[in-house]
């Protein structure tokens, strides 16, 4: 396979795109849930619009900034995932945002709820607040029968209507199912104490790619998967997708090479792929071409990858695919892509969103 593109250059096969969007749209619709994808991984304006034509109930962000971009383009329902800290600027934005759409912000403690309500003054009472909680990944979010959820409970300058957990422990082998579990159980537990204090609890938000095909309806309302619409090594190790689901992957080029010992030097390091590598993963990336290759080494401009014992190895000057391990961190360090249908370049698409961290 060879693209006529300057590489290293990101590539995203729209077919498996458009695949992977309505594998997932109705498969969370034939279970009774609701979609609401995660494009912190893309921060593409043209992915979202189909995930929303697709059946997504709305979108999930990380950040104000994510949500502008979104929310500029038309989204009119965006739930910020994350227990905001607010500020005099954050306020004014956010105040500008529930202007043009429903905004859900996230909380997990009183002092984090009040200093947002403070923040939004008269447009405290537009935005909704969801609840985060710790099901297991022991990151933010308040801990089922905890302290800080009778804190929560008791009230805070903000309406709660729906609490929402991240089951990233799922991200080990062999865990989604049991994170499943565990996030089902503490949404429910929750959410069952905060209407008994009296809160509005509609909406239960858990699923994260490697676990959402085992989030129950009843426990959830919606889920929220980023990774599924592009696949990666990660989720292709844990087996969440098929090889051939893999829609993103990094043309380069071979440009030195170890014949001896089967290693080449492609031109795409961490500046590119990223340099994320969780220890249970068998490398810092896979090859395209041979499901037996692996990127074993990074620098910022060199991937060093192991090629297979069996098969010829690519000559100087060929071009092979990487599938980068974690496709969130290879597109916030891009400004476009690339979209190919045959391996023709039939579209070049902004990363709207890139960098807007806060």
């Amino acid at each position: 396979m060879s693209v006529d593109v300057a590489t290293p250059e990101v590539l995203i096969h729209r077919a498996r795109l458009d695949a992977n969007i309505a594998r997932m749209a109705d498969a969370t619709a034939s279970a009774g849930i609701g979609l609401r994808p995660h494009v912190k991984t893309h921060k593409v304006l043209e992915i979202a619009r189909s995930q929303l034509a697709a059946g997504a109930v709305g979108l999930t962000v990380a950040t104000v900034g994510e949500a502008e971009v979104f929310v500029a383009d038309g989204a009119t329902d965006v739930l910020i995932a994350y227990p905001l800290w607010a500020t005099s600027e954050i306020g004014r934005r956010l105040q500008a945002l529930v202007e043009r759409a429903t905004i859900t912000v996230g909380v997990d403690s009183p002092e984090g709820a009040a200093n947002l309500a403070q923040h939004l003054g008269a447009s405290a009472s537009r935005i909704e607040a969801w609840v985060e909680v710790d099901s297991g990944h022991h990151r933010s979010g308040v801990r089922p029968g905890s302290v800080e959820e009778d804190r929560i409970a008791d009230g805070t300058g903000l309406g709660l209507t729906g609490v929402f957990t991240f089951p990233g422990h799922g991200y080990l082998p062999g865990q989604a199912k049991d994170a499943a579990r565990q996030e089902g159980e503490a949404l429910s537990s929750v959410a069952a104490r905060l209407r008994a204090a009296g809160h509005d609890i509609r909406h239960a938000s858990g699923g994260s790619s490697p676990s959402v095909a085992f989030s129950s309806p009843d426990h959830v309302t919606e889920v929220r998967p980023g990774v599924y619409a592009l696949g990666d090594a990660q989720q292709f190790e844990l087996g969440r997708c098929g090889w051939d689901d893999i829609a993103l992957s990094v043309a380069t080029t071979v440009v030195s090479q170890r014949v001896e010992s089967r290693e080449l030097i492609a031109n795409a390091g961490s500046k590119v792929l990223g340099s994320d590598r969780p220890a249970w993963t068998t490398g810092y990336g896979r090859v395209l071409e041979a499901q037996g290759a692996r990127v074993t080494a990074l620098s910022e401009h060199h991937a060093t990858v192991r090629w297979p014992d069996e098969g010829r190895m690519p000559a100087l000057g060929e071009q092979i695919r990487l599938i980068p391990n974690h496709v969130c961190l290879t597109m916030n360090l891009l400004d476009e892509v690339a979209v190919v249908e045959d391996d023709i370049v039939v579209d070049r698409w902004v990363v709207a969103a890139r960098g807007r961290n806060r």
